[in-house]
């Protein structure tokens, strides 16, 4: 029995190749990521995080060079409120520790830019094109707000706690604080602040998924507030008002610009323009 073809397909059409539409945004690169092995993926983990973990060595060993200098920046605002302007430590390696946190944290500040860097290039595989974009700008934003809250809580929030907790000093009771709870309560206060300020890259990637909308945000924003001041109570290690607020102040004013960025980045927001 003989194969009949089509009436109209020709030849020229069976072993025509593929020709790629113009009008279609697709990336034949996006079809390459994801394609790596389990091992390796493995691999590519063991390289990245080899790379961090010399950086950070890296950034350690800069910071302590400059440790003398740093911990001056750091307990210069503390020191003005004790009587002597010195603090004791009980313990013989003790302040030796704490210079290593210092160290340590400043080093992972220094060598933040190139692990992000590093966790970029593990990622971005994996990505599509239109989503590699926004990784930069995030990484940016992000890295940016967690500094400017550490900086609020160095400046403002820190020095407000403990000059309130060194106010209790009379002639019968002297203030004379170790070096090691200061410091950690300054570390805890510290990330604390870092972590409150990345509330709009929160709410940016719960927008983008279609989890949060500007609108759900605005109606709830009273119930909002009051979360609000009840963290403020919780991580503020005072209980005066005024150190309170300072710690809520700031967290309401991210609130109001995470509606902001809800409603412009938001999903369904997106979607009204493509159907536009």
């Amino acid at each position: 029995m003989a194969l009949v073809p089509f009436p109209n397909q020709s030849r020229d059409e069976e072993v025509a190749p593929y020709a790629p539409d113009p009008d279609d945004d697709h990336d034949p690169e996006d079809d390459l990521g994801g394609r790596m092995s389990f091992l390796e993926h493995l691999d590519e983990l063991r390289k990245r995080l080899t790379h961090a973990v010399v950086a950070l060595l890296v950034g350690f060993l800069i910071a302590f060079s400059f440790v003398d200098r740093i911990w001056n920046f750091v307990m210069q605002p503390l020191t003005k409120t004790i009587p002597g302007g010195k603090f004791v430590y009980t313990e013989p390696a003790e302040a030796f520790f704490l210079y290593m946190w210092v160290a340590a944290i400043v080093g992972l500040l220094i060598a933040s830019p190139y692990v992000m860097y590093q966790v970029w290039l593990f990622i971005a595989p994996g990505l599509y094109s239109n989503e590699k974009k926004l990784a930069i700008p995030f990484v940016f934003f992000s890295t940016s707000l967690f500094l400017l809250g550490a900086a609020f809580s160095h400046y403002a929030v820190f020095p407000w706690a403990f000059q309130f907790f060194s106010s209790f000093s009379s002639d019968n009771i002297v203030f004379m604080p170790r070096i090691e709870p200061v410091f950690s309560m300054y570390t805890k206060m510290l990330l604390a602040m870092g972590l409150v300020f990345q509330m709009p890259i929160l709410v940016l990637v719960l927008a983008r998924f279609g989890l949060v909308t500007a609108g759900f945000l605005w109606r709830n924003i009273k119930y909002a507030v009051l979360i609000i001041f009840i963290a403020a109570a919780v991580l503020t290690p005072s209980a005066d008002p005024v150190g309170q607020t300072l710690m809520a102040a700031p967290m309401v004013v991210l609130y109001v610009l995470s509606i902001g960025v809800a409603w412009l980045f938001g999903k369904n927001r997106e979607t009204d323009e493509e159907s536009s």
